[in-house]
């Protein structure tokens, strides 16, 4: 299984289907930026999707994975995708409760070697949410892997990361954005509620 795709590659990918948003975001963290990162528009090519995943699923490739799962709804199709590639079981953790759990029938069997998978971490809470997830289940978790990483070289989930581009945006606290100085409005860009971003 080929890995070979170079970061240059991968941000030319993610530029051409619009992953990378312009404008004046307000993030989960509550800080301010620039530039915003919408991964789910590059998954909406599945040749595209397909690449990147086959890449990602060819670092973890002698690893044995059993299952991948992925939060939802950023890891749904990246797992998926993964889990083709690497001959696995795919699954998705959603909310309930508040808290990350396996619904719909999904399980992971005790000993299973278990594979992590995320579009996108900025702080890599919600990758943490599902690594407990599985523990808790009795899955042994083989890594992370993710298409970008931009926590800046802060995200330590205790188990090998991969990621395909490491990207660093510009964040502000509300109170020194030089958007909101402009007097430019901020958007909550993302699928989740007001306070759960990226």
């Amino acid at each position: 299984m080929s890995c070979d795709i170079s970061q240059g590659e991968v941000s030319e990918v993610l530029k051409r289907t619009g992953v990378l948003l312009e404008g004046h975001f307000r993030l989960t963290s509550g800080r301010h930026s620039a530039r915003y990162l919408q991964c789910a528009q590059v998954l909406q090519y599945p040749q595209e999707a397909s690449r990147l995943a086959k890449a990602l699923a060819g670092r973890f490739a002698k690893d044995q994975v059993d299952v991948v799962v992925g939060p939802a709804i950023g890891g749904i199709i990246l797992a998926y995708e993964v889990a083709r590639h690497l001959g696995a079981r795919a699954l998705f953790a959603e909310r309930q409760d508040g808290a990350m759990a396996l619904r719909r029938g999904f399980q992971i069997r005790p000993g299973e070697r278990v594979l992590v998978v995320e579009d996108v971490i900025t702080t890599g809470g919600s990758v943490h949410e599902v690594i407990r997830l599985v523990r808790d289940l009795g899955g042994q978790v083989v890594g992370v892997g993710v298409l970008v990483d931009r926590s800046d070289g802060q995200a330590d989930f205790g188990y090998p990361l991969q990621s395909l581009l490491q990207i660093d945006i510009t964040t502000y606290p509300p109170q020194d954005c030089p958007l909101c100085k402009q007097g430019l409005p901020a958007i909550k860009p993302g699928s989740r509620p007001e306070g759960c971003g990226q």
